[in-house]
């Protein structure tokens, strides 16, 4: 999404909404004809023992919302279904900078999702296997063999084995 430039009275603030209703927050903005934005990041989250990627609010109850402080009621935002209140600081309502938004938005494809790859553990760092016939032991990450595979070596009965696991079944220490 590209923003159109901003005038003067133009400016970004920060929205605090209700438990897990950000989008709400954002389409009943987007039927009061409120500009908003609400980024998105990609994550692995353990379910049922399992890594699924699941996309989720980058800052989780929190949006963005563009008001013009000359011409935009902002009464309407508070009333807003999924809108809690409009962040404050003191009397002031919180502004967000414009370059903030800007490379916020530039990070993101089309449907605002942030690609941000968090960075996993290193050779030498210290694991935890977390599934598999292994889970349970520590060890330590020597290489990545190739994509999504790490091999890593294990304390077995009383002799350094080398194992090779997906990624996905180890945690970092």
């Amino acid at each position: 999404m590209t923003t159109p430039l901003m005038n003067d009275a133009e400016t970004w603030y920060l929205v605090f909404t209700r438990p897990r209703m950000e989008k709400t927050a954002v389409t009943n903005l987007g039927y009061q004809e409120y500009t908003s934005f609400m980024p998105f990041i990609r994550s692995r989250k353990r379910r049922n023992n399992r890594l699924v990627e699941v996309v989720e609010p980058m800052f989780p109850r929190y949006l963005f919302v563009k008001l013009n402080t000359t011409t935009d009621h902002w009464r309407p935002i508070y009333s807003t279904r999924g809108v809690t209140c409009m962040v404050r600081f003191g009397l002031e309502h919180a502004r967000v900078p414009q370059h903030l938004i800007e490379q916020l938005q530039a990070l993101g494809d089309a449907e605002h999702i942030l690609d941000i790859t968090p960075v996993g553990p290193k050779p030498g760092d210290r694991v935890r296997i977390a599934d598999g016939s292994f889970a349970g032991l520590e060890g330590i990450l020597e290489a990545r063999t190739g994509r999504a595979r790490v091999r890593l070596l294990l304390e077995l009965l009383g002799q350094t084995t080398c194992v090779e696991l997906d990624e996905k079944d180890i945690d970092a220490l």
